[in-house]
Formats: C-alpha cells, structure tokens, sequence
C-alpha cells in the first residue's frame, strides 16, 4: 500500500469530497465509508459497465497532525484480466473480431491506468488546499535541550539561550511528506534517497 502524507491544514473530508465529484460518473461509481478523522473511498467499476472488465481500488484517508496520510490499496485485477483475455481471444479468432471489442479493449487501458490517475488527481487537489510535503511552521520548531525554548528550523542556536541545537532539526521526504531522521539516508516510506546536505531526494 503506497502512501503519501499532504502537509497542510485541511480535513479527509476534503479529500473525500474531491474524488467523489471526479470519480464518481461514467463507468465508475464511489462510496465513502467512515468518519471525519478516517475515511475510506472505495472507487470501482459500474456492477454493468459499459465496456471493459471490472476493477476496483481503495483509498484511506487519515487525519494526521499536520494534516493527512493518503494510502492507495492494490488495484483488483480479476475482471480487467478477464476482460483482456476475451480481447485477445476474440483478435486470435478472427483479427477483424478486434474491432467488435474496442471499446473494451480502450476501457481496460483506462483502468489498468487507475491507481496513477487516482494519485495525479490526489496530488492536484492537495495543491489546490495548499499542501505541501514539507512540515508546517507549527510544526517545524525545535525545543532546545537547554532552556525548552522553541526554536524555527534553520536555527543554530537556540535564540533564548544560546545553546547548540545540533541535529535535531527535523526534515521531510521531498517525494512523499514522510518526517525523517537526520541519520536516514533512505526513505523507509518511499524508498527514495536523501542527500542530507540539501535534504534533496535523488
């Protein structure tokens, strides 16, 4: 389950609201299960789509500190499979049966497509709340060892006392908004590297 955390102050909700109104037409149909501070939006193909197999995906929206965990669960795969094989079948049979199934064959490319489409649209719409994948300044302060003052990030020394505030400033992936250790050169949520000079994934 891939998952991607949206810094920001904003609910699921709004979310939730967003995929409904994008995904919940044509062949796809939503529904949304429970409460304000976790939310699961299951999209998935009409019960008689109008071409192509059946696929269906989930999507858990979780309210966070600093904003919301957004986790894409696998994609189904039984009915586009299914959908393609008879595709295939047909075009084996008989090239020009291809014809008769291309409306089909165009509908399950779209779905296998889904998981990207669901995240692209994710992404937009978490730029349109105003997220971002870096912590807010609620939350990007240090409290010094010393005399508990808090401190904004950046800082070198804590600006009541004086004292070094070392390394325990912290930092956030650039791909997926997950907080990170000065000590993690790898993102254990994405995977991606991280080169701590610039706090940069390569």
């Amino acid at each position: 389950m891939e998952q991607r955390i949206f810094h920001g102050n904003f609910s699921p909700g709004d979310f939730a609201q967003a995929l409904i109104g994008e995904f919940h037409r044509g062949n796809y149909r939503v529904q949304q299960l429970g409460n304000k501070d976790l939310i699961i939006i299951q999209i998935e193909t009409r019960e008689r789509p109008l071409a192509g197999g059946r696929t269906a995906i989930s999507i858990t929206l979780r309210k966070v500190e600093d904003g919301v965990v957004v986790q894409i669960g696998k994609q189904a795969w039984f009915g586009l499979a299914a959908s393609l094989a008879e595709t295939a079948l047909a075009s084996w049979r008989n090239p020009w049966g291809l014809l008769t199934r291309l409306d089909d064959l165009a509908q399950d490319l779209e779905n296998a497509q889904l998981s990207d489409k669901i995240w692209a649209f994710i992404e937009s719409t978490g730029r349109s709340l105003g997220a971002s994948f870096t912590l807010s300044e609620r939350l990007s302060r240090v409290a010094c060892a010393h005399c508990l003052t808090a401190n904004p990030v950046g800082e070198s020394n804590c600006i009541a006392c004086g004292a070094p505030l070392g390394l325990v400033q912290p930092i956030t992936c650039q791909n997926c908004g997950f907080v990170l250790n000065k000590e993690e050169t790898i993102c254990p949520n994405c995977g991606k590297k991280i080169n701590l000079i610039s706090s940069k994934i390569l």
